[in-house]
């Protein structure tokens, strides 16, 4: 089992570059077992013209080397469907969480988030395929004024932190630099 986080801020330049470290997984793994495939899970969903061009841009960096796959909620459902010859990109885990709280409206609790939370975790320990998640690093900010938003950022946190533990390698990614901060260099 892999798993691989690349946290960072927005804009930040984890997404390309976690992107290129699965391509240049998926294309070493090729050469010994030529059954695997690429995939691309991406959890974002078109709720306003900034969501929207965000989605475009990204989808203008993937080639006809991806699978590509929609899973705005049910993510680890999807998860647990990729077999072992499968390189799985998933972006991004903290649009992922946003979906799950926007969903779940205003009935929404920190025990269901961290059901939640928990269930991807364990999820990402049981899977055979190769699993490079992206996610959103929100704490390193001031605190949000609005109780919604401290919500957001304490979830997100805790996710990050889980998905970690799981993690064999997680990269921090500032200004288009990766730093390693968990596994092989």
């Amino acid at each position: 089992m892999t798993v691989q986080l690349y946290l960072g801020g927005a804009r930040s330049g984890k997404s390309g570059y976690a992107e290129q470290q699965a391509i240049e997984l998926y294309h070493k793994r090729r050469l010994t077992e030529p059954d695997t495939r690429l995939h691309y899970v991406a959890t974002g969903e078109p709720f306003d013209d900034g969501m929207k061009e965000r989605i475009r841009l990204h989808q203008e960096r993937r080639d006809g080397q991806w699978v590509n796959h929609e899973h705005p909620l049910k993510l680890t459902e999807a998860l647990r469907q990729f077999s072992p010859h499968d390189i799985v990109f998933v972006d991004c885990l903290s649009v992922w969480l946003n979906n799950v709280i926007h969903y779940k409206g205003d009935t929404v609790d920190s025990a269901f988030l961290r059901a939640q939370i928990e269930e991807l975790a364990e999820t990402l320990r049981e899977v055979e395929c190769k699993v490079l998640c992206v996610s959103t690093e929100v704490g390193l900010g001031i605190i949000p004024m609005n109780a919604l938003s401290r919500f957001y950022v304490d979830h997100a946190g805790w996710m990050n932190q889980a998905v970690a533990a799981v993690a064999d390698r997680v990269v921090m990614v500032a200004a288009g630099l990766p730093m390693v901060l968990k596994g092989e260099g």
